[in-house]
């Protein structure tokens, strides 16, 4: 019995050992530890709360066990501890959307079973020394008393965990504040790539074979890259009528045929991929700013709405007598109704659903082909409100006042998921990191639901450009180069179930 009353002292020691030596090494590299915290499966959207908390428990648990008069709290401030830890790291085991790599500080090199056996065997030490503290110091005593106390906060410091882990995965993937949650390797290395020789490019679609691209300083020109990315092929465009003030030619493939049309003029011509001469299908049924193909006769637009003055998403049917429907319910106006509500309208070329995704707020909308609203959703960042200053002219024309804030840059939609590049850095995310790359946000359209995002690395000086989504790559177009990645089939798998989620960062348990 004489040694055994060494093992309270013995233990308070360990506790003050492993509890300061945690918190300082968190204080040393406090940025990473939150930045692992907002990473984490559990408790990302409490990551700057439970951040200080965390320091402020161990640093005062600590100094309660280096007090005599303290130390029976110290000890039960340690059992609730590590009983808190212990369930989180039972949670991930078996809860979590995700197991992340392990680094636990001095227990680094261990795994999460070996993290779960060592933060048990810490939760019985801590139990062994409250009872033996209670018969050293009231031997008369029962033991029931310690027994129920150590029982009631291993229940409410595990309860406490358990809450938090419920109400952050609802904020992150329903009500996000914005912490983002990287994916674990989604892509392998580049597999493919080709030297366009401009950097002009962008995409006008795909098939099963081949990648269209059409070319801003040639609009006349259709090149087909093959999907391995071995051989590319150019084709000059002959139109049955060119005599019109054209501004800006823009390009779609949707197979068997191409798309040749400018907004400007209200003409649209379609030509099959095997032919070098396109034919007039729309001529003065609809000025417009954007089109998305839908079928060969069938269109989605954007336009300016003569009566409001508001950008408006439509329809062009070129097989009904009343070609042109408008929806002005859509498009939202919050100020100007055409720069507060400016966007890129997309379409999934495999199951035809829509989208339109707003430039400067958090919003997107999911349409069906028959341009019927399905969601009004919300990516992850907090602008809500467009910030931006229209300024009229005195000919009627309206231009931007100042520099607006950008909130979204480039979407596609592919897989029910709408991958959005972000043009703004989450909380907690690495500022050079972030010059360094694209950010992708991954979104399912059936349901508010963030997915999880990538990073697409610059290659060299030069930023991504536009990105293509196909059924097993990711296709970027950087430069004066075309480069294929292909998508982790663990991803491609959830992409598909709009379900996610792994982490790239190394996400410790954090004690």
């Amino acid at each position: 019995m004489k040694k055994a009353a060494y093992i309270p002292v013995i233990v308070s020691y360990f506790f003050v050992l492993l509890f300061c030596y945690a918190a300082i090494s968190k204080m040393l590299d406090f940025e990473n530890f939150q930045v692992q915290l907002a990473q984490s499966p559990l408790l990302s959207a409490y990551a700057g709360f439970v951040s200080y908390a965390v320091l402020i428990m161990e640093f005062a648990t600590a100094i309660l066990l280096c007090i005599q008069k303290t130390n029976r709290i110290g000890l039960y401030a340690s059992l609730g501890l590590m009983a808190a830890f212990t369930i989180y790291i039972y949670l991930i085991l078996n809860y979590s959307d995700f197991v992340p790599c392990s680094c636990g500080g001095i227990l680094e090199k261990l795994g999460w079973t070996e993290h779960l056996i060592f933060n048990i065997g810490c939760v019985a030490l801590a139990i062994t020394a409250i009872l033996i503290k209670q018969k050293q110091e009231f031997p008369d005593l029962r033991l029931l008393k310690p027994v129920w106390i150590s029982s009631i906060i291993m229940i409410l410091s595990s309860g406490v965990v358990v809450s938090l882990f419920l109400s952050s995965e609802y904020i992150i993937k329903k009500e996000n504040n914005f912490t983002r949650r990287f994916l674990q390797h989604p892509l392998e290395d580049e597999d493919a790539k080709i030297d366009l020789g401009f950097n002009s490019y962008y995409f006008a679609g795909y098939d099963d074979s081949y990648i269209y691209l059409g070319n801003v300083t040639a609009p006349m020109v259709l090149t087909t890259v093959d999907t391995a990315l071995k051989s590319k092929s150019r084709m000059k465009i002959r139109l049955d009528k060119s005599d019109y003030p054209f501004r800006s030619i823009q390009m779609r493939v949707k197979y068997p045929y191409y798309y040749l049309y400018d907004g400007d003029v209200p003409v649209i011509y379609r030509g099959s991929l095997k032919d070098s001469f396109a034919r007039t299908i729309s001529y003065n049924d609809a000025y417009f700013t954007q089109l998305a193909v839908i079928d060969s006769s069938r269109f989605a637009i954007r336009t300016l709405n003569s009566r409001t003055q508001n950008y408006t998403i439509g329809s062009l049917d070129l097989s009904k007598s009343q070609k042109v429907r408008l929806y002005p319910s859509l498009i939202e106006k919050q100020t100007d109704g055409v720069f507060d509500s400016d966007g890129k309208l997309i379409i999934d070329p495999k199951n035809k659903k829509l989208s339109y995704a707003y430039y400067y707020r958090n919003q997107f909308l999911v349409m069906d082909s028959n341009i019927n609203l399905i969601n009004r959703l919300h990516t992850i960042d907090t602008i809500s409100w467009a910030q931006v200053r229209a300024v009229a002219l005195s000919d009627g024309r309206h231009k931007m006042g100042a520099p607006p804030l950008q909130v979204n840059k480039n979407m596609v939609i592919a897989h029910n998921i709408l991958f959005n590049q972000s043009n703004l850095r989450g909380k907690f995310e690495d500022r050079d990191a972030w010059k360094q790359a694209a950010i992708i946000d991954c979104y399912n359209t059936d349901r508010q639901n963030y997915i999880g995002s990538f990073y697409i690395s610059n290659r060299g000086k030069n930023k991504i450009a536009h990105f293509l989504i196909t059924d097993c790559y990711l296709y970027i177009l950087s430069g004066n180069e075309l480069v294929r990645f292909r998508f982790a089939q663990s991803l491609l798998r959830q992409l598909k179930s709009g379900d996610a989620e792994n982490l790239n960062k190394r996400v410790g348990n954090n004690y």
